[in-house]
């Protein structure tokens, strides 16, 4: 059944970036990840501000663990959601999936970085730690050339041994508690009033009450309210909060397990 399904939804028209789109969402659905970032790509090219292409585009690197290509194509998606609500636009229904792609993307770029973090300290541990056997083992062999021997000689290499089992337990350790990921408490400043997730988006109401974009859009489809003053609101009256917005990302980009609190 496949061998039939791409080719009808090939474009005919290589010029035609919705055909190429709509091509990336069916291979998506079959998992073909390289063919939807083809696919998604010459869509892009033919329409740059296209969102879907993004959307499409970042699943499949996520999938395919480009983590860092992923994160910078989710954000474009975003970003032109936000653009198309903006402008009178019906993106408002793919902001929250959009959202939920990104901090995907971010948690795992957080993962991937601190991967490659561990191997670098696993790596300098075996160095340090075959330094110090080196450094040892030539004490130990300096005590027969310096005709250290008999008992004497015994006590003096047990001394060495013990030492430098000392020094070697001390640095491990050290390695390790650099190792752990210190998982400490989301800042209030960072997390949503409405879905008490940490924001992506913040965007500032009327009353200088701060919530996640794609949480307080929804809210605002049931209630034209502010959640927390119960003041009148409307979409027109969100403005970003870039300032917010940054210190989360900062945050996100260094706590990357926080995405799942």
């Amino acid at each position: 059944m496949q061998k039939f399904l791409i080719p009808k939804l090939y474009p005919h028209d290589p010029t035609n970036p919705l055909l190429h789109t709509n091509l990336a969402m069916a291979l998506l659905k079959l998992s073909s990840w390289a063919r939807v970032i083809t696919a998604s790509s010459a869509s892009i090219a033919l329409l740059p501000e296209n969102m879907k292409a993004y959307y499409y585009l970042a699943q499949a690197q996520i999938a395919l663990h480009e983590t860092a290509e992923a994160v910078v194509n989710s954000r474009k998606a975003h970003a032109l959601c936000v653009k198309e609500i903006e402008g009178g636009g019906k993106g408002g229904a793919s902001l929250g999936v959009i959202s939920q792609l990104v901090m995907r993307c971010l948690k795992e770029d957080w993962e991937r970085r601190e991967e490659v973090r561990l191997a670098g300290l696993e790596g300098t541990l075996r160095s340090v730690v075959g330094a110090l056997e080196r450094e040892r083992d030539g004490k130990i062999a300096g005590l027969g050339d310096a005709g250290v021997e008999g008992e004497g000689g015994k006590e003096r290499e047990e001394g060495i041994r013990r030492e430098y089992e000392g020094m070697i337990a001390d640095v491990r350790a050290t390695f390790e508690a650099a190792g752990k990921v210190e998982r400490r408490k989301v800042p209030d400043w960072a997390i949503d009033a409405i879905q008490f997730g940490v924001m992506l988006d913040p965007v500032v109401t009327k009353t200088g009450n701060s919530y996640e974009r794609s949480s307080i859009m929804e809210h605002l489809k049931r209630s034209p309210t502010d959640p927390l003053t119960r003041d009148p609101l409307r979409v027109e009256d969100l403005r970003p909060n870039l300032a917010l917005k940054a210190a989360c990302e900062e945050f996100l980009k260094e706590n990357g397990w926080a995405v799942d609190w």
